[in-house]
C-alpha cells in the first residue's frame, strides 16, 4: 500500500516540481525549520545550493529517526530569503532534490522571507511526513 495519494483534479495542469495536495494515512513525522549548518551548527556553505543540499541532508536524517524515507514526504514549506537567488539557482537546486529524494513530488510552497533566525543561513525547510503503518 503507497503511504500517499497525489491530489489532482481533473482537467488542471499538472504542476511541475510539486503535487497540489497529496492524501495519507500512517504515523505523522515532523521537522523544525531545518537549515544548511552540518551537525556541529557550523555552515559549510555560504552559497543558496550548498545551504539547500545540507538543509535536505539534514531533513533526511531526521526522518530516518522514525523510520520516515524521502518517499514518505507529504509536506513541505521553504522559507527563502531572495526570490532571485531561488529562481536563478532553480537547475541546480532541482539536480539535487533528485539526487537525494528523487522523483517524489509532494506538496510545496516556497516562501520568500525578510530573514531567518539564524543570520548565514539562505534557506529554511519544515517538512511533514506520513510512514505507513
Amino acid at each position: 500500500m503507497s503511504a500517499h495519494q497525489v491530489l489532482q483534479p481533473p482537467g488542471w495542469v499538472r504542476p511541475k516540481g510539486y503535487a497540489n495536495g497529496m492524501a495519507a494515512s500512517g504515523r505523522l513525522v515532523f521537522t523544525a525549520g531545518v537549515i544548511g549548518w552540518n551537525k556541529e551548527e557550523r555552515f559549510a556553505a555560504e552559497d543558496f545550493v550548498g545551504q539547500f543540499r545540507q538543509t535536505v541532508e539534514n531533513t533526511l536524517a531526521i526522518l530516518a529517526e522514525a523510520g520516515a524515507k524521502p518517499e514518505h514526504i507529504v509536506r513541505m514549506t521553504w522559507y527563502i530569503l531572495d526570490r532571485d537567488e531561488y529562481i536563478n539557482a532553480a537547475r541546480e537546486v532541482g539536480a539535487v532534490y533528485r539526487e537525494l529524494i528523487g522523483n517524489h513530488f509532494p506538496p510545496m510552497a516556497v516562501v520568500c522571507v525578510a530573514g531567518l533566525m539564524e543570520p548565514a543561513a539562505r534557506i529554511e525547510i519544515e517538512t511533514t511526513a506520513v510512514v505507513p503503518e
